[in-house]
């Protein structure tokens, strides 16, 4: 233990140089925890990522279905010790790993609850998870979170969810937070300077940034382009990405592709766009939500999942509903006249989604098992 803070390692199955909400907030909250005095270590399977300090590296296999996720042999390496708390990230592999490890060592076991199995089915091959083994999926989600000390999420959805689903463990919503030093609102110049940099036309921008998968419906977007008056930008990649880019090319629109963007340029892309739309009915947070609306910019997002809780209708952005094409639009061509009168709002609310706030709660947490 250093000081106060407890010394805590945390177990997941996806990390660096994956870049995805999960290894955004393990790095961060692992940062900010190291910051404060504190003692974080990371197990996470084995990639080309180079280990720093307290970082533990499992040997590991690619999951051949869903790029950035690997399957781990379920032990502990070398490194660990005098550990006070285990937090898992991940039910399965390196999650067994870690409540292995909490047992073994009586230690709290927390257990954080980032994404429905259910995300993944998209994935696989038709006919090797079918709706049977998903709900078993699940129930083995249930009983490892029953197995927990706490188990948190990062929204009132999600625990929702984790309810109806029957996990009796207390569930605490701690929000996954973002670096409000980093996502903030960026100047004209910089902002032209990116527009210069991806050949991007001048005009209104709408655009998405993130994982292209098939379970985040990014067609949807397609679906309204032709119909707004704006160039739709896409940054990320995905498997659903080579698809995405074969309907755009046979719509009357401005559809760009900018692949995969270094995260230092994340908050230009987010300025330069006048409307960040994200239809995806499947959040446990959307952090990409918040950190578009760090940086000034309204979402136009699906009232569904998290995002209808985090979009605040009519002051960072507004909801449509799922598969309801016209009501996107229109909610789309809303914000886009809108965005200066939404701008100051997002701006206004900056320091309540910041980083600092979540590992607050994350302490609170941890003293409630110790």
């Amino acid at each position: 233990m250093t000081g106060d803070l407890p010394a805590v390692a945390a177990f997941t199955d996806t990390y660096l140089p994956t870049v995805n909400g999960a290894t955004y907030t393990i790095e961060s909250w692992r940062d900010r925890w190291e910051r404060r005095g504190g003692r974080m270590h990371v197990v996470y399977p084995a990639s080309d990522y180079e280990p720093t300090a307290r970082e533990h590296p499992v040997e590991s296999l690619s999951f051949p279905f869903y790029d950035g996720l690997y399957v781990s042999t379920p032990r502990t390496p070398r490194g660990l010790y005098d550990i006070d708390i285990v937090h898992t990230h991940t039910p399965f592999s390196l999650g067994i790993a870690g409540y292995r490890y909490a047992r073994k060592h009586d230690v709290p076991l927390v257990a954080s609850y980032h994404t429905p199995t259910s995300e993944y089915v998209e994935y696989l091959p038709a006919g090797v998870l079918s709706e049977s083994l998903a709900s078993i999926a699940s129930g083995y989600e249930r009983r490892y979170l029953d197995r927990a000390d706490a188990v948190t999420v990062p929204s009132e959805p999600t625990r929702d969810h984790l309810r109806d689903l029957g996990v009796d463990t207390p569930i605490t919503v701690v929000p996954n937070g973002i670096d409000t030093e980093r996502f903030r609102p960026v100047g004209a110049d910089e902002r032209a300077a990116f527009r210069t940099r991806h050949g991007l036309p001048d005009g209104p921008l709408v655009g998405y940034t993130g994982r292209h998968g098939y379970e985040k419906e990014l067609d949807a977007i397609l679906d309204i382009a032709p119909d707004i008056d704006a160039t739709v930008v896409f940054g990320g990649d995905g498997p659903a990405r080579e698809s995405l880019q074969r309907r755009a090319e046979d719509i009357d629109a401005d559809v760009r592709f900018l692949g995969f963007l270094d995260r230092d340029e994340l908050p230009a892309f987010y300025a330069s766009l006048d409307v960040f739309v994200f239809p995806s009915p499947v959040e446990t947070q959307g952090l990409v939500a918040l950190e578009a609306n760090a940086c000034g910019t309204p979402v136009v997002g699906v009232d569904a999942g998290a995002l209808a809780e985090t979009i605040v209708g009519g002051e960072t952005g507004y909801h449509f509903e799922r598969g309801d094409t016209d009501g996107f639009r229109q909610a789309t061509e809303r914000a886009l006249a809108a965005s200066e009168t939404l701008r100051e709002a997002c701006l206004a609310r900056r320091e309540n989604v910041g980083v600092g706030a979540a590992v607050d709660a994350l302490a609170d947490v941890y003293d409630s098992v110790r």
